[in-house]
Parts: structure tokens; C-alpha cells; sequence
């Protein structure tokens, strides 16, 4: 299993950077690949992804969410991947530093290819940076949901 992390500090309020990321359904605007993201309900999330011109599908659950903190999942089925993305303020409350861990477990030639070369970690480092523009520019989030899910609760 391949494990990607990359940080970025965003110029807004950890408040309304975590309420954007809660947005899935926003994900193709910034993540490369990314087709769509249906959220299902407050737990599971359905993914279309073209990864490296092989389209794959899964579904994701939520197993920890604590807001302005933490949001980790896993895929229950299509492939196998499961991350955290965590967000912290600075001490002004102005900036927030967001930062991604996604562990990946590539299928097919083609994805272990992209994993040898770094590709997929590039697109992962692009995709966080294409984050903090979209939020950045906005100045403010398109929605958000402030739920709890504990471990154990899905």
C-alpha cells in the first residue's frame, strides 16, 4: 500500500475550510480525475474517478468526523483506499492548515505504473493546492455540515 501527504495552509478560517471539504459534491471542481461524488448519506459517499484513463467506481464510508478537526474514511468496496484529512487554525484564526493522508493500494498496470513514477502522488499535491484556490477565491464555503461521526458509530 502506497501512502501520499501533502499540506497547505489556506488563507480562511478553519470554520468555513472544513465546512467546504464537507461539500463532496463540489470534489470534480478541484480534483483532477474526480468525475463525481455523490454523497449517499451523512456516512457514504459514491465515487467516479477516471485514474489514469482507467475509469473506476467505489463506495467510501465516513468512520470518523469530529468538525474543524478530522474527517477519515475507507472504501468499503470498488477499491482499496482510506485517508484523514485534518485541518488546524494558526493562532490568528485567519489561515488553516489543511492537511491530506490518503493510503492507496494501486490495481492494474497502469495505476502501478503511476505509483512508481510519483504520478499519483503529483496529482494529489495538485489536487490540495487546487483546494486552496477554490476556497480562497470564494472567501466563503458553498455549504457544510457540522455532524459528528465517532468510531464504532457506522
Amino acid at each position: 500500500m502506497s501512502t501520499m501527504e501533502k499540506t497547505v495552509t489556506v488563507d480562511l478560517p478553519v470554520s468555513t475550510v472544513y465546512d467546504q471539504w464537507t461539500q463532496f459534491e463540489t470534489f470534480p471542481q478541484f480534483m483532477e480525475g474526480v468525475e463525481e461524488v455523490r454523497q449517499i448519506d451523512n456516512t457514504h459517499l459514491h465515487w467516479k474517478a477516471d485514474i489514469l484513463g482507467v475509469t473506476r467506481e467505489w463506495d467510501a464510508e465516513i468512520v470518523d468526523q469530529t468538525p474543524d478537526e478530522r474527517i477519515t474514511w475507507r472504501a468499503t468496496d470498488g477499491t482499496t483506499n482510506d485517508g484523514t484529512v485534518s485541518f488546524a487554525s494558526d493562532p490568528s484564526g485567519q489561515h488553516t492548515e489543511v492537511t491530506l493522508r490518503l493510503e492507496f493500494e494501486p490495481s492494474g498496470i497502469v495505476e502501478k505504473a503511476g505509483d512508481l513514477t510519483h504520478l499519483i502522488q503529483h496529482r494529489v499535491d495538485g489536487d490540495l493546492e487546487r483546494f486552496k484556490d477554490f476556497i480562497e477565491s470564494r472567501g466563503l464555503e458553498t455549504g457544510g455540515w457540522r455532524g459528528e461521526v465517532k468510531p464504532g458509530d457506522v
